[in-house]
């Protein structure tokens, strides 16, 4: 009996442990820094049913006869706690600047990174932060003055909480929690492209492309000279960054001798289209000038390295290396792309301004354009995530694990990803069965897809349902339903039901 009441008590202090972490976990999550707006769950048939919580039961049948079957499972129970109490000793990604001092941000201050280790994993993730760009002197200046932390270490902090799919938590990043997590400051702002130093001649240093080479050097003697996997992922001009930059990180590794390390890419909102504006500015800063004629003046500007295929396919306008599915074909390396078909920052770039009067009907038919030219340039792309929203970014967001395409949330994908890579490595060419990768939606218009982020108001701040956002878009019901030949009652039905 009273050997009884000690497991007893021992497995009583083990669920204590278990849920006092828990909560704090929590809220340590919820009370973090920048914390995003949680969007509501999406519908049932939406949910994703292959992302189940892993239980440990303990069975105490005849415990006093199989003493090591029990200590088994409790030990079993004690490695499923663990994550979540290590999350206090070391939750926040810490601050490292570059050893190497003359690979800097634009105003000269040294590069660096935030690193989280995961002792054990042998998967590293690094992410390139993205935020737009300027190509002269008069637009960097400005942007100097107005967003320094995109040009400057200066005012860093020194620890950073990763979210989304940098986060450690397994409830919100449930495939890539526990790998080894690198955050890198975008201060280059030359779309992670550029090898100039700041000289005499030269008020700011572009050099994003060689931080990438050097943060990696650094972290080989951090644990990534024993990584299996290492996934290359940005947002935004960070997403771009990946597509520019990740066969130049595999051979790098591979010229120094690393060449058991797996590199994959996963690029997020940066496959932009060189398109033409719906309508035509002057070229004045990022938002008037068209996205060809910015990077035509930016690369010359940030003396930028692009990769060799593409730069021998297309010499002398190099400048076609920066839009997705241009370089794609040239890149050797797994990537898989992650891209909104109505993403705001293409619109802006097209100058169309969705705020203040409703859409006139030539932009509604060039935002549709729009979504059916990126579905075009995706459709050869082997792994990608392409949901009808308008939205922006994805990856870093914590409601990243409810956005859905044909049942399909992008955490899920990527695991069917992860999968397919491990199994072909093995000589399984087949891809895994139920487990789709290849993900795009087909509905037309903006939102059309239920479980598409939270639209606000940018004026009022209030959240708008789908048929307040799609009359707020100018979009005329009447018409919409002749095209689709159903009764204008149906269609507001569907669209009010989600589907």
């Amino acid at each position: 009996t009273q050997f009884r009441a000690l497991l007893l008590l021992l497995l009583l202090l083990l669920l204590w442990f278990y849920y006092t972490s828990g909560v704090f976990c929590a809220r340590r999550f919820r009370g973090g820094r920048n914390p995003q707006p949680r969007r509501a769950p999406p519908s049932p048939a939406y949910r994703d049913r292959a992302d189940t919580t892993e239980s440990f039961p303990l069975d105490f049948t005849a415990v006093e006869e199989n003493m090591d079957n029990f200590m088994t499972q409790v030990k079993n129970l004690a490695q499923s706690l663990y994550p979540c109490s290590a999350q206090k000793l070391d939750y926040d990604m810490k601050l490292h600047l570059l050893e190497n001092t003359s690979v800097t941000c634009n105003d000269g201050s040294p590069s660096g990174y935030y690193l989280k280790e995961s002792r054990g994993s042998r998967r590293w993730l690094i992410f390139l932060e993205g935020g737009w760009y300027c190509f002269n002197k008069e637009n960097c200046d400005t942007r100097y003055e107005t967003m320094r932390r995109l040009m400057s270490s200066s005012k860093w902090p020194q620890t950073k909480t990763g979210t989304g799919i940098l986060s450690p938590l397994p409830e919100e990043n449930p495939h890539w929690w526990n790998a080894n997590m690198v955050f890198i400051p975008y201060c280059s702002s030359d779309v992670w492209s550029g090898a100039s130093p700041k000289t005499d001649q030269n008020s700011y240093a572009f050099m994003g492309s060689l931080i990438i080479q050097e943060v990696v050097k650094d972290l080989l003697s951090k644990g990534l000279d024993n990584a299996k996997v290492l996934l290359l992922a940005g947002s935004s001009a960070g997403g771009t960054g990946v597509l520019l930059n990740v066969d130049r990180v595999a051979d790098l590794l591979e010229g120094l001798g690393h060449t058991a390390i797996q590199v994959r890419g996963l690029s997020d909102s940066g496959w932009f289209l060189d398109n033409k504006q719906y309508h035509c500015t002057d070229c004045v800063d990022n938002v008037s000038c068209s996205p060809t004629e910015t990077i035509r003046r930016g690369i010359k500007y940030w003396g930028s390295v692009v990769p060799e295929e593409c730069r021998l396919t297309h010499e002398g306008e190099e400048w076609n290396c920066f839009f997705g599915y241009r370089v794609f074909p040239s890149i050797k390396s797994p990537v898989f792309v992650v891209q909104w078909l109505f993403d705001e920052a293409q619109l802006t770039v097209d100058n169309i301004q969705l705020t203040g009067q409703p859409v006139q009907e030539g932009q509604w038919r060039y935002i549709q354009n729009l979504g059916i030219e990126l579905r075009n340039t995706l459709k050869d792309v082997p792994a990608m995530f392409a949901p009808a929203c308008l939205s922006h970014e994805v990856i870093t967001r914590n409601y990243w694990i409810d956005v859905q395409v044909k049942g399909t949330s992008l955490p899920r994908a990527l695991h069917c990803w992860d999968r397919s890579l491990h199994d072909s490595n093995r000589n399984n060419k087949a891809p895994p069965k139920g487990c789709p990768m290849h993900l795009i939606d087909s509905c037309p218009w903006p939102h059309c897809n239920p479980t598409c982020p939270t639209i606000r108001d940018q004026f009022t701040g209030q959240e708008m349902n789908v048929i307040q956002f799609l009359m707020h878009m100018g979009f005329d019901v009447q018409k919409m339903a002749q095209q689709q030949g159903m009764d204008p009652a149906k269609l507001l039905g569907m669209l009010s039901s989600g589907s």
